[in-house]
Parts: C-alpha cells; sequence; structure tokens
C-alpha cells in the first residue's frame, strides 16, 4: 500500500512545544509505571518492553523511563489505576476513542463526558464507534536512503507484519495486536529506530470536516490531550497535514 501524508493520522498527537513534550512524557512515565508493577523487567515482562519502546519513540529521555519504573514499587504500590476507554462523536458525525489510565473513574467519565459535549459531540456506549476501528499494532520508520521500500518489504515480510504502507516520509508497519511485541523486537534487532510504536485503534474509513467543524474538533482533540487521565486519543477524521506534524 502507499500513501501520501505522514501515518495517515491515526490519532492526534501534538508535541509542538516542550510543554506538549512533558506532559507526553508524563503519561507514557505513567504507562511505565503501572507496566512494571508486573514485573521491573522487559526481558520478562514484554508488556513493559513494548511501553518502553513507545516511550523512546516518543523521545523520552532514559532517565525518565528509569524513574518511572522505579514508581511501580514506589509510590504507586498502593495506588490503583485503571484503563478504561470511551467512545463518542465528534462534529460532523466523527468518531473518537478515548483511551484513559485513572485512579478515579467517576472523576474520568465526569471530565471525557464534559469535553465530548464542550465541542459538539457527545459520548456513546461501549461499541458505539469502535466498530469503525481495528485494534493493530503500529511501528513508524522513517524512510531513509539505507531503508528503501524493497528492503522494508523483505524485512516486514520476515518479522510476520500484516502490511506496510509506504508514505512520502516514511514506512508504516501494521501488526496483529499479539505479534506486536515479536515484530517490534525483530526490528529492534536489526537496530531500526521508530518514530511510533503502540497498539493503537485505526480508523477503517476517514471522514472529511468542513473548515469550522475542523476547528471544533481539533480543540476537542486538544482538550482531551491536556487532560491528565487521557492516554491516547484515536479518530476518523481526515486531517490537514499541518495539523498532524508534531
Amino acid at each position: 500500500m502507499s500513501g501520501h501524508s505522514k501515518w495517515a493520522n491515526i490519532k492526534n498527537k501534538k508535541a509542538k512545544t516542550d510543554a506538549a513534550k512533558g506532559k507526553i512524557f508524563t503519561k507514557i512515565g505513567r504507562e511505565l509505571a503501572v507496566a512494571a508493577k508486573a514485573g521491573a523487567d522487559p526481558s520478562t515482562n514484554s508488556k513493559l518492553a513494548d511501553v518502553i519502546a513507545k516511550a523512546k519513540a516518543a523521545n523520552m529521555p532514559n532517565d525518565n523511563i528509569t524513574r518511572s519504573i522505579k514508581k511501580a514499587a514506589g509510590e504507586l504500590n498502593n495506588v490503583n489505576y485503571e484503563n478504561k476507554i470511551y467512545e463518542g462523536y465528534g462534529v460532523g458525525g466523527s468518531a473518537v476513542i478515548v483511551k484513559t489510565l485513572t485512579d478515579n473513574l467517576n472523576r474520568t467519565v465526569g471530565e471525557v463526558r464534559h469535553i465530548f459535549d464542550k465541542f459538539g459531540g457527545n459520548m456513546g456506549t461501549t461499541g458505539s464507534v469502535s466498530y469503525m476501528f481495528e485494534n493493530k499494532g503500529v511501528l513508524i520508520v522513517e524512510r531513509t536512503v539505507d531503508m528503501d521500500e524493497d528492503k522494508m518489504m523483505e524485512m516486514a515480510l520476515e518479522a510476520g507484519a500484516d502490511d506496510v504502507i509506504t508514505m512520502d516520509d516514511c514506512f508504516e508497519i501494521r501488526t496483529a495486536p499479539g505479534d506486536f511485541s515479536a515484530v517490534r523486537k525483530y526490528f529492534e534487532g536489526k537496530n531500526v529506530a521508530f518514530d511510533e510504536a503502540d497498539i493503537m485503534m485505526v480508523a477503517n474509513d476517514k471522514i472529511t470536516l468542513n473548515d469550522e467543524q475542523l476547528v471544533t474538533f481539533t480543540k476537542m482533540l486538544d482538550a482531551f490531550e491536556d487532560n491528565d487521565d487521557v492516554q491516547d486519543v484515536y479518530h476518523n477524521v481526515d486531517l490537514p497535514e499541518d495539523e498532524e506534524e508534531e
């Protein structure tokens, strides 16, 4: 498959300022700490290894990663975080999935519902929009002189990936969720760095919003990203490239 814009705006993730990057690091740090509660050794804890790969792809410093893992045995020992996914609609009938990690479900559901409502959307029930998405492992690799399409296709096939989408500036490697860790390890063994490494909800089809709707929709995405409990936001809107870039 081929494509034009950078990883098809699978999800909204902005890191245009140091403050935004810091917020992303904080969220990934919490995810690292929670994953590490099942074991601090990534060689025996595949979930932790996957989150470490996500952290490195986001350029999170190694010291931050180490500190977050150590938190699992410290301050988070008596805190129970839960993963909770909310579904809903934004303006123009757009489909939105909000992935949260929270120690207070009542607080989080209220805040997520408020953001949907504030920007002309509404929160739906479980299954209301998720049928429009597929859960996929996604690895983004920069396209370079040393990594051309033929070489990537060969490596992806050997690694056991489902598909490779060739973009102007990168390759998007897709895997079944259960194969994500193995495919990631294969590429890491070949010293391939990732711009993105995560299991995410990928929209089956995209919709286009008008300019006014795009402004409102982007503000809603920003509000979700600013919420401390929100880990990731997935949607089916075809965003302009200047809205995709980090």
